[in-house]
């Protein structure tokens, strides 16, 4: 299965002080980050900062790492306490960036394994997966496409999953919900590309995250089931990739800055893996 928005990243406060960052040009431009306390979220609101944006970083805690973040940020990194789940917290985010947003990271999202298989999924946890994995994206991207609309530009990346073209039963309903996130993006950018705003999504395979490495994570939670250990379920997903190792919460920002600036103007409705070669197929 692959990452999500959730885990930690102890570099990323870091990187925010340098005042640099692979995307460039984006001081006076404002970006909305949801899922931000950590992992892929924390790396990516890093990136963004450092790139010279104002960044409102939403999250429903505010993390040592992110405080961390918004400490050393000098006020590019703003913590916004927002619960995604609520139908409500989607606009909330929104306002408090105050009539402005040119970037939005569509981050947020859950994963909780499956051991004991489908049948063990019920209709809560579903309509639960499904609420941040796809709806949360939803709602944000409804509340903030009307500002990028106005200014005639804006850039959307929502963080998919390779799970989203390689299904796995370990993650059902998170599969199914990056599945809908990338079509929606998809379909998304082919309404709205030719009036100046940008929609793509970056799918990771596995990432050095909470999501795998955490108390709760993947690779307990799987060992816990099958009886071996932690360090055998992540040395097997590392194995298959081609490069042998999982990503980094910062390289799979680095895409994401990417697409957030000016040098890719001309790139929208597309899906760009970061999975060190784990999808076999082209």
């Amino acid at each position: 299965m692959a990452g999500t928005g959730t885990g930690t990243d102890e570099r990323g406060p870091e990187r925010a002080e340098t005042g640099t960052g692979a995307g460039g040009g984006l001081h006076g431009r404002t970006a909305v980050v949801t899922g931000a306390s950590r992992g892929i979220g924390l790396a990516v609101a890093a990136a963004l900062a450092g790139a010279g944006a104002t960044v409102l970083a939403g999250s429903r805690t505010r993390s040592d790492a992110l405080g961390e973040l918004v400490d050393r940020s000098g006020g590019r990194v703003v913590w916004v306490p927002v619960d995604l789940a609520r139908a409500e917290g989607a606009a909330e985010l929104v306002e408090a960036a105050g009539g402005r947003v040119d970037v939005l990271v569509n981050n947020v999202g859950t994963a909780p394994p499956r051991p004991g298989g489908f049948l063990e999924v019920g209709d809560d946890a579903w309509r639960a997966s499904l609420e941040l994995n796809l709806m949360a994206a939803v709602r944000v991207t409804r509340a903030a496409l009307p500002l990028m609309l106005a200014a005639g530009a804006g850039s959307v990346v929502a963080i998919g999953s390779v799970n989203a073209r390689l299904p796995d039963p370990l993650v059902v309903d998170y599969s199914a919900g990056k599945a809908a996130l990338v079509a929606f993006c998809k379909a998304l950018s082919k309404e709205v590309g030719g009036r100046g705003v940008r929609v793509n999504t970056v799918s990771p395979g596995p990432v050095e995250t909470d999501l795998w490495l955490g108390g709760g994570g993947v690779a307990r939670t799987v060992s816990a089931a099958t009886g071996g250990s932690p360090d055998d379920v992540v040395a097997q997903a590392a194995a298959a990739t081609v490069t042998g190792r999982f990503s980094r919460p910062e390289e799979v920002a680095d895409l994401v800055l990417f697409l957030a600036g000016d040098a890719s103007l001309n790139v929208t409705g597309s899906d760009f893996l970061i999975d060190g070669g784990f999808v076999p197929t082209w």
